[in-house]
């Protein structure tokens, strides 16, 4: 009469393994799915080979039917080189090329956009390391460069790098201020040289017509020319002040006046964010009395912007250095804070000795 305890255990240790079986059934097809959504081909490191030899080969014939990850004669070949003490090597075909020479290639695409043809012309001159066109495609490619070469128009930032030491923005300033009329608005003419931020401001007046806009466009040329900052390009929007008789006046000096489309204030923005700067940070504190008053106002705060505050768009740095800091840290009793307007500016200075 067979054990009945015996039997149990059979009839638990048989469902045990029809559960097992369907367990490594829905794993078999679960990595079957994942397998299909990843590249057609895995490199597989010597750590990883490693794992799977050390869980594969206790499987005997059976880890053809498992396997997927490779073809089940690329498991039988590392378990024979495994056999031999063979090392097992990392990835197979030509050594990648000399990291000093990948960098070189990967520094002249970066700075300068060019095509891999180009690129590789630079690295010849420079080297004498062979390597072929398409060497150069693929170290830009695994970079995430593109191989071709740039074409067409360029971006607006590289506008700005190729013409900043030539082009100069231009737009009104206005203040609401008190004169002997009333209230009256008051109009500056802003000229800012995007290159080194420095600015002409022309004085203010209640009437800013046509032929005030010219002679401060004369003044402000005969600025450009004392200071030496060259000046190719004007950028403008369409206010009216400005007109025909404005543009025909730069195109006499040589001077290509560019008027912006509308609605395009981004085009203008270097100008329009030192008029933000100017009100939020110092004419919006003041009740402007003429336009003497609003004249020094202004003068007071382009000396300290230029000469006084360090300014983000150029690596916090000021526009015109006076004097080359020191190396040394100066001490709390070295340094002086200095005032304009009353307190409203204030940038701080070593002591003079």
């Amino acid at each position: 009469m067979p054990n009945p305890v015996q039997a149990l255990l059979l009839l638990l240790a048989s469902a045990t393994e029809k559960e097992l079986a369907r367990q490594v059934q829905y794993l078999k097809n679960e990595n079957r799915i994942l397998r299909d959504k990843l590249p057609k081909r895995i490199t597989i490191t010597s750590r990883e080979r490693g794992r799977l030899l050390r869980f594969g080969k206790p499987l005997g014939p059976t880890i053809n039917q498992l396997i997927t990850i490779v073809v089940p004669e690329t498991f039988a070949r590392w378990v024979r080189e495994g056999k031999r003490k063979r090392p097992v090597t990392g990835q197979r075909g030509r050594p990648k090329k000399r990291l000093a020479l990948r960098n070189l290639i990967l520094k002249i695409g970066r700075e300068t956009g060019w095509g891999y043809t180009r690129v590789l012309g630079e690295v010849r001159k420079l080297t004498s390391q062979k390597i072929s066109r398409q060497s150069v495609a693929n170290i830009m490619r695994e970079a995430g460069l593109d191989p071709g070469p740039k074409r067409g128009e360029k971006t607006w930032d590289e506008f700005i790098k190729i013409h900043g030491a030539t082009l100069w923005q231009t737009d009104f300033l206005s203040k609401r201020c008190w004169t002997r009329k009333g209230l009256r608005d008051l109009y500056l003419l802003v000229f800012l040289h995007v290159g080194t931020r420095r600015v002409f401001v022309a004085p203010s007046t209640a009437h800013p017509n046509q032929q005030w806009v010219i002679e401060q466009t004369k003044a402000f040329l005969e600025h450009s020319r004392k200071e030496e900052l060259p000046a190719k390009i004007v950028f403008h929007d369409a206010d009216a002040k400005f007109g025909a008789a404005f543009d025909n006046l730069l195109a006499e000096q040589g001077v290509q006046a560019r008027r912006l489309q509308p609605r395009s204030p981004n085009l203008n923005a270097f100008v329009e964010r030192w008029i933000q700067s100017i009100q939020v940070e110092c004419l919006d504190h003041f009740i402007a009395f003429g336009e003497a008053h609003l004249n020094h106002l202004v003068a007071e705060y382009v000396a300290h912007f230029e000469t006084e505050r360090p300014h983000q768009g150029l690596a916090n740095k000021l526009v015109v250095a006076v004097n080359p800091p020191e190396e040394d840290i100066p001490l709390l009793g070295q340094v002086v804070c200095r005032e304009r307007l009353g307190g409203l500016l204030k940038h701080y200075e070593r002591r003079a000795a």
